[in-house]
C-alpha cells in the first residue's frame, strides 16, 4: 500500500521534527491507449517516482482502493467509464477526496466541460499531444505539494503524540503534587489540632494564673491587714516605755525605728495589693511641692540619719504647685530616698533636686546617690514587683522589693512617669520623677539617654509597590506575577489586553509589566493610551517582549514605555524595577495618597 511506502521513508531533521526523504511517491496514469501510457511513462520517468498504469476507470478505482497516490493523470475520453465519471467516483470516496487530478484530453473542451471538470476535483488540464516539459513540471509541483502536506500531517501527528505524552506527564506530576499537598494538609491539620490544644491549654493555664494572681493579691491584702493586729500592741508598749523613760534610750530608738520600718513594709504590701486589684484611690488637690518633699524627707529621715549620709537638697526659689494626692506623692519620694540610703555606703552623698521643665511644662524631681549603681541591662527591671536592687549577701539590705514598684505605679496614677539612669555598677544612680504641673497637660516620659557613642538603629524605609502584569500568555503572566509577589509587592494580573485601562483605574498601580505582542491589541497601543492618561512620574510602564533589537527598543520608547525587557526577564531587573516602584509608592504614602512620585530607575 502507499502509506507504508511513504511512512517508511520518514526521517527526522536536525531539530528532531519528522520529515519525508526523497522517497518515490505513487502516481496513477489512467488511459485506455497503451501508446499514451508509454508516453506518460517516458515523460515522467526522469522524476524517479513510482508510476502505476491503469487502462480504464474501473481498474483505476481498484488500484486506488489498494494504495494511496500523490497524483492521478486521467484521460477524459475513455470507453465505458469516461474521465469525468471516474473523477466523480474517486473524489466521492473520503480517502481520495483531496487527491489532485490532471485531466488529459485530445479534443478541445468547451468552457462548460472545463468547469464541470474543475467541480469534479480537477486541478489542471493537459492537451494531447503532450508537451513533456509542461507535463513534467506540473506533475513535479503537485508531487512536491503532496510531500509537504504529508510532512505536515506527520508533524502534526508527532506533535499530538508529544502533547499527549506531556499531558500524561503533567497529569502524573499533578497527581503527585496533589498527593504531596494532601499529606501536607493532613500534617498541617494535625499540627493545627495540636496548636488548638496548646492554645486551649495555655488559655486554661492563663485562667489559672489569673486566679492565682487574684488569690495572691487577696492574700497580700489579708496578710497586711492581719500583720497589723500584733503591731498595735507593740507600738503601744513602745509609746508607754518612752513616756516612762526620763532619758534618751538608744534601745527605745532602735525599736521604734524597726517598728516604723515594719509598718512601712506592711503599708507598701497593702498598697501593692490595692493597686493590683485596682482599689487604690487618690485624693488629689492643689499641693505645694516643697511641702510634699518636706514630708518625704521627714519619713526617710531615720534611714538617712542611720547611714549618716551627706544629704543635700536643691529646690527652686518659686513655689511649684501640683494637682496631686499629697500623702501618696510624699510616699513616692520617701521610697526613693529610702532606696538611695539603703544602697549607699555610710556617709555617702544623696541629693534631692526639684526643677521646672518649662518646655514640657513638667515638674522634675531627682534623687541622686553615689551608691552601688545599676548595670545597664537591669535598668528596666528595677521597677518589677518583688525584685531587689541587689541580692548579694554582701549588699543585702532587706525589704520586699516593692518600694520602686509603688513609686512607678503611684507616679503613673498622677499622669507622670519615672526614669532611672546609672553609669554602671559602683557609679551611683539617679531616679527622676516627672509630673505635670497644675493646669499642664500630661506628656510621655522621654526614654533614657543613649550611651555615648551608641548609634541608633534606623530601619530603612521599605515600600510595598502595586504592580500590574499584562500578558495574554498565561504561563508567562503567572510566573512573572509570582516572581513579583515573591519580592513582597501587591500584584494584579491580566490576560486580556482590552481590560488594561479599567484595571489601571481600579488598581492604581505604580508599575505595569506589559507584553508587546498580544492578539486584538498590541502593547504599544496600550502604552500610548496609558501614557496619554498618566505621566511617567505617576506610572512606570515596562515592555516585556521577545524582541530586543535597537529598533524594537526605540519603538517601545516612542510608544511611552519607560524600559524594555527582553523575555525571559532577569530577576535582578524585576527586583530593581519593583524596588524603585515600591520606593516611590512608600514616598507617596508618606506624603499623602497619590502625592508621591513613582519613578523607575533606568
Amino acid at each position: 500500500m502507499a502509506a507504508p511506502l511513504i511512512e517508511a521513508a520518514v526521517s527526522q531533521d536536525a531539530a528532531g521534527a519528522p520529515s519525508l526523504a526523497a522517497a518515490p511517491v505513487r502516481i496513477l496514469l489512467v488511459d485506455d491507449q497503451p501508446a499514451r501510457l508509454l508516453t506518460y511513462q517516458t515523460v515522467l520517468g526522469p522524476l524517479g517516482e513510482c508510476l502505476v498504469q491503469a487502462a480504464s476507470g474501473r481498474e483505476a478505482l481498484r488500484l486506488l482502493m489498494e494504495d494511496e497516490y500523490a497524483l492521478i493523470l486521467l484521460d477524459v475520453n475513455m470507453p465505458g467509464m469516461d474521465g469525468f465519471e471516474t473523477a466523480s467516483l474517486i473524489h466521492g470516496h473520503p480517502r481520495h477526496e483531496n487527491t489532485p487530478i490532471i485531466f488529459v484530453t485530445a479534443v478541445n473542451l468547451s468552457d462548460m466541460d472545463r468547469l464541470h471538470g474543475y467541480k469534479l476535483g480537477a486541478v489542471d488540464y493537459v492537451m494531447v499531444p503532450v508537451i513533456p516539459e509542461i507535463l513534467r513540471s506540473k506533475v513535479e509541483v503537485l508531487v512536491e505539494l503532496y510531500r509537504k502536506r504529508r510532512e505536515l500531517q506527520l508533524l502534526n501527528a508527532s506533535l499530538a503524540a508529544r502533547n499527549q505524552e506531556l499531558q500524561r506527564e503533567k497529569a502524573r506530576e499533578l497527581e503527585a503534587l496533589n498527593e504531596s499537598l494532601r499529606l501536607a494538609n493532613e500534617a498541617l491539620a494535625s499540627r493545627n489540632a495540636e496548636l488548638q490544644k496548646e492554645v486551649a491549654e495555655r488559655a486554661r493555664v492563663e485562667d489559672r494564673l489569673r486566679g492565682v494572681d487574684h488569690r495572691k493579691n487577696v492574700f497580700l491584702a489579708t496578710l497586711a491587714h492581719e500583720l497589723r493586729n500584733p503591731l498595735a500592741p507593740l507600738q503601744n508598749a513602745l509609746n508607754i516605755r518612752r513616756l516612762e523613760s526620763s532619758a534618751d534610750d538608744p534601745l527605745q530608738a532602735t525599736m521604734e525605728r524597726q517598728l516604723a520600718l515594719l509598718v512601712r513594709m506592711i503599708d507598701d504590701l497593702l498598697d501593692i495589693a490595692r493597686i493590683s486589684q485596682g482599689k487604690l484611690t487618690l485624693r488629689p488637690g492643689e499641693v505645694v511641692l516643697s511641702r510634699v518633699l518636706d514630708a518625704a524627707v521627714e519619713i526617710a529621715r531615720p534611714w538617712l540619719e542611720a547611714g549618716r549620709h551627706n544629704f543635700q537638697t536643691r529646690l527652686p526659689a518659686a513655689e511649684l504647685v501640683l494637682h496631686a494626692d499629697e500623702a501618696r506623692l510624699a510616699q513616692v519620694f520617701a521610697n526613693l530616698l529610702n532606696n538611695a540610703a539603703k544602697y549607699s555606703d555610710p556617709g555617702s552623698r544623696i541629693e534631692l533636686e526639684a526643677s521646672l521643665d518649662e518646655a514640657r511644662d513638667e515638674v522634675v524631681v531627682s534623687v541622686r546617690d553615689d551608691g552601688i549603681g545599676l548595670a545597664r541591662e537591669t535598668l528596666d527591671e528595677v521597677f518589677e514587683i518583688f525584685r531587689q536592687v541587689d541580692t548579694t549577701v554582701e549588699r543585702a539590705q532587706g525589704g520586699l522589693g516593692i518600694g520602686l514598684t509603688l513609686v512607678q505605679k503611684i507616679t503613673e496614677m498622677h499622669a507622670g512617669c519615672v526614669q532611672v539612669e546609672s553609669d554602671g555598677l559602683g557609679r551611683g544612680s539617679t531616679f527622676r520623677v516627672r509630673l505635670p504641673r497644675a493646669g499642664g497637660a500630661p506628656g510621655e516620659c522621654p526614654g533614657p539617654p543613649a550611651a555615648a557613642g551608641a548609634a541608633a538603629d534606623i530601619a530603612a524605609p521599605s515600600g510595598r509597590g502595586r504592580v500590574l502584569v499584562v500578558d495574554d500568555n498565561r504561563d508567562a503572566a503567572d510566573t512573572l506575577a509570582m516572581m513579583v509577589r515573591t519580592l513582597g509587592h501587591d500584584v494584579s494580573l491580566l490576560y486580556d489586553p482590552l481590560q488594561v485601562e479599567a484595571e489601571v483605574e481600579r488598581f492604581d498601580p505604580d508599575l505595569v509589566f506589559l507584553d508587546v505582542g498580544m492578539p486584538r491589541r498590541s502593547g504599544y497601543d496600550i502604552a500610548r493610551s496609558l501614557r496619554a492618561q498618566r505621566a511617567p512620574d505617576t506610572l512606570a510602564i515596562v515592555a516585556v517582549t521577545g524582541w530586543g533589537h535597537a529598533e524594537d527598543r526605540d519603538r517601545s520608547r516612542a510608544a511611552g514605555f519607560d524600559e524594555h525587557l527582553v523575555k525571559p526577564p532577569q530577576l535582578d531587573a524585576i527586583r530593581r524595577l519593583c524596588a524603585a516602584a515600591g520606593a516611590g509608592a512608600g514616598a507617596g504614602a508618606g506624603a499623602g495618597a497619590g502625592a508621591g512620585r513613582r519613578s523607575v530607575a533606568g
